[in-house]
């Protein structure tokens, strides 16, 4: 059994980043028919302005991607964002007992547990009896997708997750939430905090430290 942190992949170039901001703007100004305003340095200040006047169905017309690896427990979370698209490692076609899988399973290490105490070896020891579980209900025939019965919350799915502009802002507006599970913090956080850094027109009013669900 492999247990690993989760993480994130942002699927966006360098060159996407600086397309977004204006394309949302020549989108939005057909609005206000004031296309004749764009300049080379006028996407930010539209965008800060629509947002601010609340004008957000103009950031629908760009999205990105993002690549999420975490627990099956956080994955349920992040597809009840229907208006996203998602693309997820399906448990009924991946046979951990295969080589390409390692012939083990991966989970996902709960934040919230600290090793070497004694919560920590009853979560690891839980995990290890089902992946023991797993394997033993593969070798009676079953196929992997009866075997994924036994399988923990805490197995790793890999997430593909498209989403707009705007549900993207939604999407962080309640998963970096005080009130959100905090293995979702642990993913959504580090992820708001590198969007803001790369699109600060579209993301720095958010702040996780004062949101709540």
């Amino acid at each position: 059994m492999k247990i690993i942190k989760p993480s994130y992949t942002l699927y966006m170039q360098s060159s996407d980043l600086l397309e977004i901001p204006r394309r949302i703007e020549a989108c939005g100004r057909v609005c206000y028919k004031s296309e004749d305003k764009i300049t080379s340095e006028s996407a930010e200040t539209f965008c800060r302005n629509i947002i601010a006047r609340g004008h957000e169905a103009v950031l629908e017309h760009c999205s990105f991607t993002v690549k999420f690896i975490c627990d099956r427990g956080v994955s349920h979370e992040l597809v009840r964002h229907r208006i996203a698209s998602f693309c997820q490692e399906s448990t009924r076609y991946c046979n951990y007992s295969q080589d390409r899988f390692g012939r083990e399973i991966t989970v996902i290490e709960p934040c919230y547990l600290k090793p070497d105490t004694k919560a920590y070896d009853i979560w690891k020891t839980q995990c290890g009896n089902a992946e023991s579980a797993y394997f033993s209900l593969l070798d009676l025939g079953c196929t992997p997708q009866e075997a994924r019965a036994v399988l923990p919350n805490s197995l790793k799915t890999e997430v593909m997750m498209t989403a707009n502009i705007r549900e993207w802002r939604h999407f962080f507006k309640l998963r970096c939430s005080l009130a959100a599970h905090p293995q979702m913090r642990e993913l959504t956080i580090p992820l708001l905090h590198d969007l803001k850094a790369a699109l600060p027109q579209l993301f720095e009013d958010i702040n996780e430290a004062s949101v709540r669900g």
